[in-house]
């Protein structure tokens, strides 16, 4: 049975966006995949969309919502790095995976984070596979 996860930040328009779309594409048998933010932005980041296309997955259907878009209840929540407020959200399990904001730094910040994102979403997908999560 797939789990729900939720990858949460303030904006849903980069961290949590690239996750969920590492999420997505590696991890579809597996996760019933949603992101969300805390706070409304008008859409997400064009460096955030461009280097997750690089790596050739599709994000065109990408953009901002909020908590209240996504189910009220998840298996897994993951927020990105709590440097305003972590949201309170039911779940089974939270973790918080510290990563820094990229937002108005070079492509190379953006390429960074989207690569600590992976390793970790593949990490998640697999502590999911072995019934860990």
């Amino acid at each position: 049975m797939k789990k729900k996860v939720a990858f949460v930040c303030v904006h849903n328009s980069c961290r949590s966006i690239m996750a969920e779309g590492f999420a997505n594409h590696l991890g579809s048998d597996y996760l019933d995949v949603y992101s969300a933010g805390t706070e409304e932005y008008k859409a997400p980041k064009p460096l955030a969309i461009e280097v997750m296309e690089d790596l050739g997955i599709d994000m065109s259907y990408s953009s901002c919502k909020l908590l209240n878009d996504i189910p009220s209840e998840v298996d897994i929540l993951v927020t990105m790095g709590c440097n305003v407020s972590c949201p309170s959200m039911p779940t089974k399990h939270r973790e918080d995976w510290g990563l820094d904001d990229p937002s108005g730094l070079p492509k190379e910040a953006f390429e960074n984070t989207r690569d600590l994102i992976k390793e970790k979403t593949i990490d998640l997908i697999n502590r999911v596979k072995r019934g860990e999560l």
